[in-house]
Formats: C-alpha cells, sequence, structure tokens
C-alpha cells in the first residue's frame, strides 16, 4: 500500500484486523451518534501514519446508512491505546474514505 508521509493510503477492503478495531469503538460510535446499530460492518478503509496510525473505516451501519469513522492507534510505547477520534454520518455506499 503506497503511502506519502503524512498523507492517507489507497483505499482498500477491510479484513478482520479492521473490523475488530471498528468493533472497539462500536458503543463510542453509538453513543456520539445517539443510537444503537444492529449491523457494524467496516467495508473499506485508508490508513494514515502519524504518532501511531489513523484509520479512516466506511462502516455500513444497515439500511442505506453508512457512517465514517476516524480511529487512532496510539504507538505501542505510548500505550497502543485505540479511540474514536472522529465519526461523519449520514454516508453512502458510494461516498469516497478519505481524511477528515
Amino acid at each position: 500500500m503506497p503511502m506519502m508521509c503524512g498523507g492517507t493510503a489507497l483505499p482498500s477492503e477491510a479484513d478482520e484486523k479492521i473490523q475488530k478495531i471498528c468493533e472497539s469503538v462500536k458503543s463510542h460510535a453509538e453513543q456520539k451518534a445517539g443510537k444503537t446499530y444492529d449491523v457494524f460492518t467496516a467495508k473499506t478503509y485508508t490508513t494514515q501514519l502519524v504518532a501511531g496510525t489513523n484509520y479512516f473505516v466506511k462502516v455500513y451501519v444497515g439500511g442505506d446508512d453508512h457512517v465514517h469513522l476516524r480511529i487512532h492507534e496510539k504507538l505501542p510505547c505510548y500505550g497502543g491505546d485505540i479511540e474514536l477520534s472522529d465519526m461523519q454520518h449520514g454516508k453512502s455506499q458510494e461516498d469516497p474514505i478519505g481524511y477528515f
């Protein structure tokens, strides 16, 4: 996956690792959205290397709805914590995932 320093990588299909990262922040995303998601399936993602990794993930949440999540994973030397940094609602399957 080619990446420029500080930029985001090209989008890729989400895999099991990305799904697990999304599941780890699902309750925070639900809290932020003020609703519960019966479906929470990671579809595509891109990454940005910073002091750790930012994951920008398109997540299918049922019906025609998607949300975009920005998830930060700290470097192991800083505890390796994973946290939801930001979230965008009302996205469609066609909306490109990228930095926000």
